[in-house]
């Protein structure tokens, strides 16, 4: 499925369809993990100003898949955010799929479109934040070839809630092909 899948930086007018698909995509995969109160304390407008502002800004860099000229995922990339990290780190910020389209190979044409644009600003390594309650999303980095770096376990605040994240790291350069 994943061939009919288009790829593209993503402008403006997309802020407010990446913010839906935000929504979604944590209202889904927390479903019974963490309270619904939580999952819906963002509001919306909160959340297309966020991707507004990255857009306009590029911090960080958005893509956006496209599927019969309808976005049904996007990922958020740049430099590594983290303290002490070689500015060859790059750090996938966002990486989400309409939850009716999990499965379907979105994610992993929006990681190598991600993958593209950090090997293309010099960066040999790439991190990632995963929740550790997220099995989808522990699994789609595994998947990816992310290694889990087990001491860099942290708790960080999630709409009130306390998560439980770990970094995920793997190599941008290419072995061999």
């Amino acid at each position: 499925m994943s061939s009919s899948i288009q790829i593209r930086a993503a402008t403006l007018r997309d802020a407010k369809a990446i913010a839906q698909i935000h929504a979604a995509a944590v209202q889904a995969a927390y479903k019974g993990l963490v309270p619904d109160e939580h999952l819906k304390s963002v509001p919306l407008e909160k959340r297309v100003a966020y991707w507004r502002e990255a857009i306009e800004y590029c911090e960080p860099q958005v893509k956006v898949a496209i599927e019969n000229d309808k976005i049904v995922g996007f990922v958020g990339f740049d430099r590594s955010r983290d303290a002490k990290t070689r500015p060859t780190t790059g750090e996938i910020w966002a990486i989400y799929i309409a939850p009716n389209h999990w499965n379907k190979g979105v994610g992993a044409v929006l990681w190598n479109a991600a993958r593209e644009g950090l090997h293309e600003e010099g960066c040999t390594n790439v991190t990632s934040w995963v929740p550790l309650r997220n099995e989808r999303a522990l699994k789609f980095h595994e998947t990816a070839g992310f290694e889990r770096e087990d001491e860099s376990a942290k708790t960080a605040i999630i709409g009130g809630m306390k998560i439980e994240e770990i970094r995920f790291k793997r190599s941008l350069i290419s072995t061999g092909r």
